[in-house]
């Protein structure tokens, strides 16, 4: 029997600490129920609340525990009013990236059963993609590096390396291919989604993506403008299948996405490296209804399970693969009557009911048979 696993939580800020707690425990609970080894949870503070306490928002005690962990979860950072000096936010979800080289954020977005979608279209039922968002380089490059000239000019800079692009291209292809390998009949497909018309940088990483695709036989490889993939994402997103692109672009089109499937309560994510990787409901940390008990906590539920699939893979330990899948399978079934409706939605359903309805679910029969 594998040994327990380790887990890093960063409850962080806000509705951090409400979502966190509930996602644990509905991972624990899936693992208990497909017999899997147990997790060691050690709860770590960081954020913009640690910045106001302690003058450091990530410390160096807590950047060693993480490293030493087998994965990291990370509920939610910053607050609009906690800045630094140059006025910009407490955002040490962004220095892990970097300190892990942590280069693919990857954003699931799939319509739930009785989550609304926006879209009338019937075929937004079967929306089911993944955008891989590179995380470390792109415009986030010049985090902390940007310059404001005599008040008169401010300037920011983009990277796109040979290298970088290389390893998120390979990693997306991957992926494409396990995704394709677990939905008989599906067709593996990735999109790159860049502004290669204009810009030198992007014509570059459009270069290597090319190459890439070109060593990966029996997946479709497509490229589109980042401006033209919008009206693919509002007009016809369930065409989608795989997406890698670059960093800024990432951050703004996973946000459409998650607007497709009922909204940022239900993005969940993952930054992935290739020693380590940290997972987080895609949300802020909403303080204006902290502790109102209105939390959705449905992306960091799937989060959850985003981990625990990632360590799976990683330490091959198939009860973790079947706790993912029932945790995904106890999501669907807890919102598919329709009866489950988030505040953000119009609904009541908050915090505990959400919870208590997905935790049910994964205790029922029928959902531990499907998700086997």
């Amino acid at each position: 029997m594998t040994n327990a696993l380790k887990v890093a939580v960063l409850p962080g800020d806000g509705i951090g600490n409400e979502v966190t707690p509930a996602a644990i425990a509905v991972v624990e609970r899936a693992i208990a129920v497909t017999g899997g080894p147990g997790l060691f949870t050690e709860t770590l503070t960081a954020g913009a609340q640690a910045y106001l306490d302690t003058g450091t928002a990530l410390s160096d005690e807590v950047k060693r525990a993480a490293e030493a962990a087998d994965a990291i979860y990370l509920g939610a950072m910053g607050l609009p009013a906690v800045r630094y000096a140059d006025g910009t936010e407490i955002t040490p979800q962004i220095d892990l990236r970097f300190l892990f080289d942590l280069y693919a954020g990857v954003r699931p977005t799939r319509a739930i059963p009785g989550v609304p979608t926006p879209l009338a279209d019937p075929r937004a039922a079967d929306i089911d993609f993944v955008l891989v968002r590179e995380s470390t380089e792109g415009l986030f490059a010049s985090l902390g590096k940007g310059v404001v000239e005599n008040d008169a000019v401010a300037r920011d800079f983009q990277v796109i390396t040979r290298a970088t692009t290389e390893k998120v291209s390979r990693f997306t292809f991957d992926l494409a291919a396990r995704r394709a390998a677990a939905r008989p009949g599906h067709a593996a497909k990735v999109t790159l989604i860049d502004k290669a018309n204009v810009f030198a940088s992007f014509a570059f990483m459009r270069k290597v993506f090319d190459e890439v695709a070109s060593t990966y036989e029996g997946i479709a490889a497509e490229r589109l403008y980042v401006d033209a993939s919008t009206l693919t994402f509002v007009g016809k997103p369930w065409t989608f299948d795989t997406i890698v692109t670059e960093n800024m672009f990432g951050d703004i089109l996973s946000d459409l996405a998650a607007a497709l499937v009922g909204g940022m309560g239900y993005a969940p994510s993952a930054d992935i490296g290739d020693a380590h990787a940290v997972f987080q409901p895609a949300h802020g940390s909403a303080p204006d209804i902290m502790g109102t008990g209105k939390a959705n906590p449905t992306a960091a539920i799937l989060s959850g399970a985003m981990m625990v699939e990632w360590l799976a893979e990683r330490h091959d330990i198939a009860a973790y693969a079947d706790a993912a899948r029932l945790i995904n399978r106890a999501v669907d079934a807890a919102f598919a009557g329709g009866g489950l409706l988030t505040c953000e939605l119009g609904g009541s359903a908050g915090m505990r009911q959400v919870t208590d309805a997905v935790l049910a679910a994964i205790d029922a029969p029928a959902t531990i048979r499907a998700a086997g």
